[in-house]
């Protein structure tokens, strides 16, 4: 027996017709299952799952039981998927799904959603912002008080809004030559370029005796252009976990089901293991180090970056013994469609 990462074809074959019946069955594998479909003998088969176990690859819950597989076994399956192709008629209707959605908000939405209807798993999409969010427009509007309702919109069509409170009243009719002024002046700038050249403005002599750059000057400092980097996160399908078999007592589940309510711990799965280079799937086997209720569980995913400062993330989270092929083939091709939409 060879070691970790260098199994003899044969062994590697034997385990991937194992891991594919405990997919489908949820029940142990016994040597007789395996020897019906390949030909080798049972006692060559019996030998070669027992190397699988010392190695770390499968594991026996009984002395006279079956094998099932290990993270190991299910993490040595899916690397033979990652070579899917993607189909070009599906990946048009889908293609057509989303960009009918609109602005990327409701991509996103779209996506976590058709994500879950094909693979009836738990679906995830975000949209990450990057520093270098392109800025399409500003909208300043008087309130009460002495406040301003500052809004602005990128590129990418998310919008931010932020409330402030100034000392001396700004009548609205000023609040418009600001707006003018910044949109005139910077839209379809990258917002840190927009930063350095407001900066330089502002440090130039001229700048004392410029009324409309002043009251620039007074929101700048009150954060106009600090959009934050806050994501774009939806997820659909915690139902669908509901009625799987993942070992968990009834509070573990509980647990699990508040983890995958949270934005954050979503955010934490999708920063840890998809990582990869642009455009390249992911696939996390076991997820315990996230979560203890969350070691029964795999990640499929892929990552791409997006046009006006945005990156997105496109995850499917399921069972070990969820049907790999079809979350694989869901993933890349909802990740393709959005990204396609998005980039006309």
């Amino acid at each position: 027996m060879n070691h970790l990462g260098t199994l003899s074809p044969r062994h590697v074959e034997v385990l991937h017709a194992i891991v594919q019946q405990y997919i489908d069955t949820g029940e142990p594998v016994a040597s007789r299952t395996i020897a019906r479909k390949y030909p080798m003998s049972p006692a060559s088969i019996r030998n070669m799952m027992a190397d699988l176990l010392e190695e770390g690859y499968l594991t026996q819950p009984h002395t006279s039981a079956g094998r099932i597989p290990t993270e190991l076994g299910f993490q040595s399956y899916v690397g033979t998927l990652l070579g899917s192709r993607i189909i070009q008629g599906e990946l048009d209707r889908l293609h057509i799904e989303i960009r009918s959605a609109g602005g990327v908000e409701a991509r996103i939405e779209r996506s976590s959603k058709l994500l879950t209807e094909i693979t009836r798993n738990f679906g995830i999409a975000a949209a990450i912002p990057t520093e270098n969010q392109t800025l399409e427009s500003v909208e300043l509007i008087a309130l009460p008080d002495r406040r301003i309702l500052m809004v602005v919109i990128t590129r990418d069509r998310l919008v931010r809004n932020k409330v402030i409170q100034v000392e001396d009243h700004v009548s609205q009719d000023e609040l418009h030559s600001i707006r003018n002024y910044i949109n005139h002046h910077f839209k379809g700038w990258a917002v840190p370029l927009i930063h350095l050249e407001l900066k330089r403005r502002l440090e130039l002599d001229s700048a004392a005796y410029d009324a409309i750059l002043r009251r620039v000057d007074l929101l700048y400092r009150q954060g106009l252009l600090d959009l934050g980097l806050t994501p774009e996160v939806h997820f659909d399908g915690v139902s669908n976990l509901i009625g799987l078999d993942l070992h968990l007592t009834r509070e573990r589940m509980r647990e699990l089901f508040r983890a995958l309510e949270e934005k954050k711990r979503i955010m934490q799965l999708l920063e840890r293991f998809l990582e990869q280079r642009d455009g390249e799937l992911a696939i996390q086997v076991g997820l315990a180090d996230v979560h203890p209720s969350m070691s029964e569980l795999s990640l499929i995913g892929v990552r791409f970056g997006l046009p006006n400062g945005l990156e997105a993330r496109v995850a499917v989270l399921g069972p070990m013994r969820m049907n790999y092929h079809r979350a694989v083939s869901a993933v890349l091709h909802v990740g393709q469609a959005f990204r396609s939409a998005t980039n006309q």
